[in-house]
């Protein structure tokens, strides 16, 4: 496609100003002199970004806000693309799409598909349930519309008990489709806008709008509990940092960089001191980073990258600093490590079973991060640079080569590689449609309701009692004409907790205490249980209060709530209290308290200690610390006991009554 006339042949953003060195480039480094000099410090940078965002995967009670790592990528991307684009117009007047795709395909595609026909068929050996919806999420890997794709399907990214094995390429899926889209849009802006400075003002207008669609879908999202799924994943509302590195590309293409001089030397570590602030500080569910907090570190990438191309001609300390080897030596490797990581926190995570601040945890996470290094070092030495310098082709004919040859290493990576694919085709054929802590919340349901009926049935064989009676505390008072309680509701307060196989005993709580319910009712069954998923202490106040205004609530009660969202929502540590002053000092109750990965739960075990301090008929059931001691207890979410966890939450409740007896 020509573009005469449509821009001049003047150097755009990343040409260099000075004469390049006389020496050739080494053949190790020719790979990135193929497309134009290299821009000094960006390496550095994506270093930085891909950091955050393995911190926050592997921290986020730490690095809450590591997640703006990836519109730092996104700056980056919109600028360097833009670039290559104004470079060959400069040099041919002319975008040969199909060769500019082919590049991409090149850079992109060998270790995508690599870390899928490695982590897919892994995953379904370790922990089946890291393979739910793997078909879904497979398709939006090979179509580059993970993130519509997840959106279709209600996932939600924040949340850490479902950890989807692909989820990361929602951000792949985005850079995707803006590298299939700006070409062509690119084109269009310059045979169509004639001025510099409104080719200019249109990119920055089109960041504008996907900065206020971002607002105006995410507005009445926001509440307690909100998911920002949508906002985040949509091209439509998260492709404001690309437009904004395009942008500034196409206004400094034919001028001399904007940072020079102090400016150069000020600007860019003031730039990072506030982007380091906001991935410390802002969290996912702040109603300030959709879209201000992303906008912000957006507008801090892009003056780091500004110096970064303003580092061609004058060098300063920070770009400096970025071009230290081991930076460098992360970001040219940031694309793979980036890919590598989540997949590989997911199996090792799985693996191991343990919860954060145990021993175990810490041993997880140096694993997890030699597994990713080491594996995205092996995808850039042997899969992704051959590719890059040779093509599929030269790639493929220098492998069916190496292969004919007599060396063993070549043809056993051929049948690794074949096993792998079948594998892969193995495991999403095989692959469960629910995870197992699903199950066991159903099922855990399922035992209630039978429990419930079967109650119902001993009940009706009974003489009928005045409505109400039921389970009256032993000090409520009666009306003259009401009978006494059954002997099911008369056993006094000092009863042990499994007298009379648990008749004295009401539990309520969220889909913890649903998933514990089997093993509960199979020592209990006539303990009376209304566990349901989803269930907060807000909701909690009100099965409390419904449970005393009928008659139900007994002499021995559990509460087990916080597993959605501890005490995050508005008024919940309150209402704890109510819920506390409405069963009153003459019951025996047990608090158990909250496992799981998300940063607020060690808060909400601190606010459910201060909600039981200074009550003398109140235990904690310190749930959290037993998972710790002891890995294994969970499914694969983290949250939910498995078989031998409900086991151990029974045993748990269990003594933590005895301390009240």
């Amino acid at each position: 496609m020509a573009l005469t006339d449509a821009w001049p042949t003047t150097p755009v953003a990343g040409t260099p100003v000075v004469p390049a060195p006389a020496r050739a480039p080494t053949p190790r480094r020719r790979h990135a002199n193929a497309h134009g000099p290299r821009i000094p410090g960006l390496d550095g940078l994506r270093a930085l970004a891909v950091v955050a965002v393995v911190a926050f995967h592997l921290a986020p009670a730490w690095v809450p806000g590591g997640f703006l790592g990836v519109d730092v990528f996104f700056v980056v991307s919109g600028f360097l693309i833009t670039t290559l684009l104004l470079r060959e117009i400069t040099s041919t007047n002319r975008i040969r799409l199909p060769r500019f795709w082919v590049r991409r395909a090149r850079r992109l595609l060998p270790a995508l598909g690599l870390v899928l026909i490695t982590c897919i068929p892994v995953a379904r050996l370790v922990e089946p349930d890291l393979t739910v919806g793997i078909g879904r999420q497979l398709l939006g890997a090979l179509t580059f519309s993970t993130n519509w794709v997840e959106i279709a399907a209600g996932t939600d990214y924040f949340d850490e008990t479902q950890p989807e094995l692909l989820r990361i390429l929602w951000s792949l899926a985005i850079e995707e489709q803006f590298y299939l889209l700006w070409p062509v849009l690119l084109v269009v802006l310059l045979v169509t806008v004639r001025s510099a400075a409104w080719r200019v003002r249109v990119v920055l207008a089109a960041a504008l709008v996907s900065v206020l669609a971002m607002t105006l879908l995410f507005t009445p999202l926001y509440g307690p509990g909100a998911d920002p799924t949508r906002v985040y994943y949509g091209t439509d509302t998260h492709a404001f940092g690309l437009l904004l590195g395009a942008a500034m590309t196409l206004r400094w293409a034919k001028a001399s960089p904007v940072l020079q001089g102090a400016r150069a030397r000020v600007l860019p570590p003031l730039a990072l001191a506030g982007l380091i602030a906001l991935v410390l500080l802002l969290r996912s569910d702040s109603p300030l980073t959709y879209p201000l907090g992303l906008l912000a570190a957006s507008l801090l990438a892009l003056v780091l990258v500004l110096a970064c191309d303003a580092a061609r001609t004058e060098p300063t300390w920070f770009t400096a600093l970025l071009e230290v080897g081991v930076l460098r030596w992360v970001g040219e490797r940031s694309y793979g490590i980036y890919l590598w990581h989540w997949p590989v926190v997911c199996v090792v995570t799985a693996a191991v079973g343990a919860q954060p601040g145990t021993v175990w945890w810490a041993v997880a996470i140096g694993l997890t991060v030699v597994l990713t290094v080491v594996l995205a070092a092996a995808s850039y030495r042997w899969v992704e640079l051959p590719v890059r310098r040779l093509g599929f082709r030269g790639a493929l004919r220098t492998a069916v080569g190496a292969v004919r040859q007599a060396a063993a290493v070549p043809k056993v990576a051929v049948v690794i590689t074949v096993l792998a694919v079948m594998g892969t085709g193995a495991a999403v054929a095989s692959a469960p449609e629910r995870t197992a802590a699903e199950l066991a919340v159903e099922a855990g349901v399922q035992a209630g309701a039978e429990a419930q009926a079967a109650a119902a049935a001993r009940e009706g064989a009974r003489e009928p009692a005045a409505p109400g009676a039921q389970g009256r505390h032993p000090g409520a008072s009666r009306s003259p004409d009401e009978p006494a309680p059954t002997s099911r509701t008369s056993l006094p307060a000092a009863e042990p907790f499994g007298a009379n196989k648990g008749a004295q005993v009401s539990g309520f709580g969220d889909s913890v205490l649903s998933a514990a319910l089997p093993a509960i009712l199979a020592r209990y069954p006539r303990a009376q249980i209304d566990a349901v998923p989803n269930k907060d202490w807000l909701d909690a106040e009100q099965m409390i209060r419904r449970a005393k205004r009928e008659g139900h609530l007994r002499d021995t009660v559990l509460l087990s709530f916080g597993t959605n969202s501890g005490f995050q929502l508005d008024g919940s540590p309150e209402a704890a209290k109510r819920v506390l002053d409405m069963i009153g000092p003459d019951r025996r109750v047990v608090l158990v308290n909250t496992v799981g990965i998300s940063y607020w739960v060690p808060d909400a075990n601190k606010t459910l200690d201060r909600v039981a301090a200074g009550r003398e008929n109140v235990v904690i059931a310190d749930w959290h610390a037993l998972v710790g001691e002891q890995p294994g207890l969970l499914h694969s979410d983290a949250t939910h006991p498995n078989m031998q966890g409900i086991e151990a939450y029974t045993d748990l409740v269990e003594r933590s009554f005895a301390t009240l007896e």
